[in-house]
């Protein structure tokens, strides 16, 4: 993958740019109970947080997942049937790919490739924004992949979720003071984790699936295990969203609500506080 990086921002200048411009982004965290969470000032995320997803705008816009409207120095190549991995041109990590369904058809559902995904990208976390929780591009069906160790959210999970806590688990199950609930799924390699596999919209929740109200982290954790993270999701975007006085251009998707929450502007990035965060977390989350 390290090759394929490479070749990519050796030939492509807007995406050696921003991820060279990474470099200088600012962050800061705090301990919000036993999460910690970082603030990134990426002034470059804009193109995300800001984009327009109401039906209207992306009616009337080119869908830029497509390969017939890439920059031509952007490059796919397969990962698993009907899907192609990309290096994203606007990242928030050193590595960051956005993996893309080769058909144009809508971002629903929970796509179960995403496992395929996770066992080709160990060391990532594949994730995916459900339309209606962070989706920048809701008329094309895609998933993200960033290193695991940049999450805060599955690090906590590692380490407080073990197979002798069961195999699901939610914060309140594992004891844990978290700004938001969250199902935790360890799929053992035996019948009972391919049974638990096979009912995994069951634990995600059909309804939030249907409505595009969820995010999803897939991962292969340090001792091989598949690890399934869901966060079912009330808001797209919190009521305080805006670039104007007293409001935020926050738009949280999966790395948000994972524990990286991206701050295109700078004044947000400097005043935002711990219960501004939590009210945040509140509203988008159940």
């Amino acid at each position: 993958m390290l090759e394929f990086i490479d070749a990519q921002l050796s030939g492509w200048p807007l995406a050696r740019k921003n991820y060279q411009a990474l470099g200088k982004t600012e962050r800061r965290s705090m301990q919000l109970g036993d999460l910690t969470v970082g603030i990134q000032h990426n002034p470059a995320r804009i193109v995300s947080t800001g984009a327009n997803t109401d039906a209207k705008s992306v009616a009337e816009r080119p869908c830029f997942l497509c390969a017939e409207n890439r920059p031509p120095q952007q490059i796919g190549i397969e990962i698993a049937d009907g899907w192609e991995l990309l290096i994203n041109p606007f990242p928030i990590f050193p590595t960051h790919f956005t993996i893309v369904s080769k058909h144009h058809r809508p971002q629903e559902g929970f796509p179960l490739d995403m496992v395929i995904m996770a066992e080709k990208l160990k060391g990532h976390t594949v994730f995916f924004n459900g339309k209606a929780a962070g989706a920048s591009c809701p008329d094309h069906m895609h998933c993200q992949a960033v290193k695991t160790y940049e999450l805060p959210l599955m690090s906590l999970i590692e380490r407080c979720h073990s197979v002798e806590n069961g195999i699901t688990a939610t914060p309140q199950s594992l004891g844990l003071d978290v700004p938001y609930t969250f199902s935790s799924v360890i799929i053992t390699p035996d019948l009972e984790g391919m049974e638990i596999l096979s009912k995994i919209e069951d634990i995600i929740g059909k309804e939030f699936i249907k409505r595009g109200k969820f995010n999803a982290f897939v991962w292969i954790d340090g001792s091989g295990l598949l690890r399934i993270c869901s966060i079912p999701r009330n808001m797209h975007r919190p009521s305080c969203y805006g670039a104007g006085e007293g409001q935020h251009l926050i738009s949280p998707g999966s790395i948000d609500m994972a524990g990286v929450l991206i701050a295109p502007l700078k004044k947000d990035y400097e005043s935002l506080s711990e219960n501004e965060i939590r009210d945040i977390y509140r509203e988008c989350s159940i």
